[in-house]
């Protein structure tokens, strides 16, 4: 999306605890680019309270300083079949999984199972329909958001 600077990807604790544990501070090769993986080490706090770690860890472009961001999500204390990650988003286990193959600018990605559910109700309706926002207007042909002029 031409006016989301980031992209963001969530992960269970579990599998977040697993990559700090081996491969934290790594740099990884590939097609000919080196992207270093990095866990916060505050990650393993799931409080609400520090508003400054909600991001639990990046993949870093090492050449560009591009990155993805990596949440956590936990089962949310007290609430059965829900998770929750630090900056308060929550899904149903049932929405999340099991995860559908999906395309994103033309690489394969895994998607929650009930995405078109979970993107109504976090962003409306309309979401799903709205070919406008931003300033770009999306082009069914290309597949792309373009910048109106």
């Amino acid at each position: 999306m031409p006016w989301d600077s980031d992209i963001d990807v969530q992960m269970s604790v579990s599998t977040v605890h697993y990559l700090a544990s081996y491969y934290n501070m790594t740099i990884h090769r590939y097609q000919a680019r080196d992207y270093m993986l990095e866990i916060n080490p505050k990650y393993t706090d799931g409080s609400f309270e520090d508003k400054l770690n909600v991001i639990d860890g990046r993949w870093i472009d090492i050449q560009t300083g591009l990155f993805i961001d990596i949440t956590a999500i936990r089962p949310k204390k007290g609430v059965k079949g829900v998770v929750v990650s630090k900056d308060k988003q929550e899904a149903k286990i049932k929405d999340l999984f099991p995860l559908r193959d999906s395309l994103f600018e033309g690489h394969s990605v895994k998607v929650p199972y009930n995405y078109a559910k979970m993107l109504s109700e976090d962003y409306g309706n309309k979401a799903l329909t709205k070919t406008e926002f931003a300033g770009h207007k999306f082009n069914a042909t290309s597949m792309e958001w373009e910048k109106l002029e």
